[in-house]
């Protein structure tokens, strides 16, 4: 894997395979639950109304958000449970993760504001996207978290 050579597509939850549903859920578990000791209901309802994106490397899932209406999360539209599969940090598929997730969101929920909730270690990363901070830093499963706007 030196040269991955990323495909994405996105979807509505109804629409995805029972395979990608699996990749999906693999890969936020493992991050969230496993690698960032995070005990909590991953599955929390609200994927049913959002749209999946997925950046792909071949047959694996390098990159993940979901795309959530307004009222969803936020008053906004919003992005979530974005990951990054460990073995593709720092090659290009978390950038391209969220520039496809924001230009999606318009395209799918209109013009207007995005927002995130952000892991604070990440903020400089979602700054270079154009999102600003929001709020102060709060704790989220353990976790320093800030909102984000773009």
């Amino acid at each position: 894997m030196s040269n991955p050579s990323y495909q994405c597509n996105y979807k509505p939850f109804e629409t995805l395979t029972v395979a990608e549903l699996y990749a999906i859920l693999q890969l936020r578990n493992r991050v969230f639950i496993v690698e960032q000791q995070c005990v909590y209901a991953d599955t929390d309802g609200k994927d049913a109304f959002c749209f999946h994106l997925m950046v792909w490397d071949d047959n694996q899932l390098a990159a993940y958000a979901r795309l959530l209406p307004a009222g969803l999360a936020f008053e906004q539209a919003s992005i979530g449970r974005v990951v990054s599969d460990p073995e593709y940090r720092g090659k290009g598929a978390g950038k391209l993760l969220m520039t496809q997730a924001i230009a999606l969101c318009h395209e799918l929920f209109g013009p207007g504001p995005v927002k995130i909730g952000a892991q604070l270690y990440l903020k400089r990363f979602y700054e270079s996207l154009g999102f600003v901070k929001c709020s102060e830093m709060y704790l989220e499963d353990g976790i320093e978290h800030i909102e984000m706007l773009r």
